[in-house]
């Protein structure tokens, strides 16, 4: 205290002299209609800019929980489509009443922790596991594209196999066509993919969409995968090569919906005792 006195002592005509002016301009604004305009308009911007500064700044931060309930919404309404498009699956004309269908897809929303996109085998970690009804094998999918599936869970986290990892496979269509065929990673340019197994009679172009098939257990049919970019049929071989470009860009991967398929127990069981365990 003694300091900050002898500081103000040292400099008193200083703070004199600054509270002469202060007070100087206080007579200007307050006795002169120009300057008191301008001085309430500079001071207006002023304070105007600091606060769009703030508020940006608390929006900026306040992005993760609205992300989230966003997340929540689009769950809801990709339910309610779903529900619909099972609805109207096998007649155009009369819709479906089968309950068990009509509800076959659930979707639990959560939110990316870890991800990598540089390994030949990437995986991607999210904030929500067993106590969320999550478990292995589920498909995963963002803003309606593919991403994966469920590696391993614990109670409050799971980590999913990415669809840019040399060990998964995920039956896809062409969805002008309705030709089948697998998409699988060669490990090179996180932005593209493999569709495998067209064979050589089928006409792709450049720019077809790719989705899911029905072929899939866990995933619903018409899941985005990509569009083809690159076409390629040597001579001697039985299939094209074609590379698709991925819709989904995975390091900006932020949310996740994870796909619980109400019916997949009934089919593995139905499929396992006809045509018996896959060798």
């Amino acid at each position: 205290m003694e300091r900050l006195l002898n500081f103000v002592y040292t400099y008193r005509a200083f703070f004199t002299f600054l509270l002469l002016e202060l007070f100087c301009i206080w007579l200007v604004v307050k006795n002169n209609q120009y300057q008191s305009a301008a001085y309430f308009n500079t001071s207006n911007a002023f304070f105007a800019r600091i606060h769009t500064t703030s508020q940006n700044i608390r929006d900026y931060f306040a992005l993760t929980s609205i992300n989230a309930l966003l997340a929540q919404e689009n769950n809801q309404l990709r339910k309610k489509v779903e529900r619909q498009n099972q609805a109207l699956h096998f007649s155009p004309t009369k819709a479906n009443t089968d309950s068990a269908l009509i509800n076959q897809y659930d979707f639990i929303s959560a939110r990316v922790i870890n991800n990598s996109t540089k390994y030949y085998k990437n995986f991607i970690t999210i904030d929500r596991g067993e106590n969320s009804g999550i478990k292995p094998g589920m498909a995963v999918i963002s803003a309606n594209n593919v991403v994966g599936k469920v590696k391993s869970v614990s109670p409050h986290y799971a980590v999913l196999i990415s669809i840019l990892n040399l060990d998964e496979q995920v039956s896809c269509l062409i969805k002008r066509t309705g030709h089948f065929g697998t998409v699988q990673w060669d490990g090179t340019n996180p932005q593209l993919t493999n569709l495998k197994y067209i064979p050589r009679h089928v006409k792709p172009v450049v720019g077809d969409s790719i989705v899911t098939s029905e072929y899939n257990a866990i995933f619903p049919r018409g899941i985005f995968v990509g569009k083809i970019k690159e076409i390629e049929l040597k001579e001697e071989s039985l299939f094209y090569d074609i590379k698709v470009e991925l819709g989904l860009d995975f390091s900006k991967l932020s949310f996740v919906e994870v796909i619980k398929n109400n019916l997949k127990k009934e089919r593995d069981s139905l499929e396992t005792k006809t045509i018996g365990e896959p060798k």
